[in-house]
């Protein structure tokens, strides 16, 4: 069974950072794309990072050059880096993964079989 953690969330100001973990346990990360998600209060599920097993990355508009997405596959934990937080940031973070690349995916949440239980990330102005 896959399981995975997420850790990492907090309460930050406008222009602040967090550093979020997703622990992952349960399956070889060969073939797997693992991907970060956020729901906000009333609002839909967005895909925001992608990475394959192979280390490629992939950026939604949203976030791209502020936000970074990596893996340490000696620790089975996957990162997501947030700089120049700001208060449209706030939302449930999730952790993602399914057994397939990441070019095969839109960035739908549907795409992916595996979640963590998410990390709460408040971002005040």
């Amino acid at each position: 069974e896959v399981l995975l953690v997420e850790s990492g969330g907090g309460s930050v100001q406008t222009g602040g950072s967090l550093r979020l973990s997703c622990v992952a346990s349960g399956y070889s990360a060969s073939s797997y794309c693992m991907g970060w998600f956020r729901q906000a209060p009333g609002k839909e599920r967005e895909g925001l990072a992608y990475i394959d097993s192979d280390g490629t990355t992939r950026y939604e508009d949203s976030v791209k050059g502020r936000f970074t997405i990596s893996k340490d596959n000696a620790k089975h934990t996957l990162y997501l880096h947030m700089n120049s937080l700001e208060p449209e940031d706030t939302a449930t973070y999730y952790c993602a993964a399914d057994h397939k690349y990441c070019s095969d995916s839109n960035g739908d949440q549907g795409d992916f079989r595996y979640w963590g239980q998410g990390t709460q990330v408040t971002v005040s102005s």
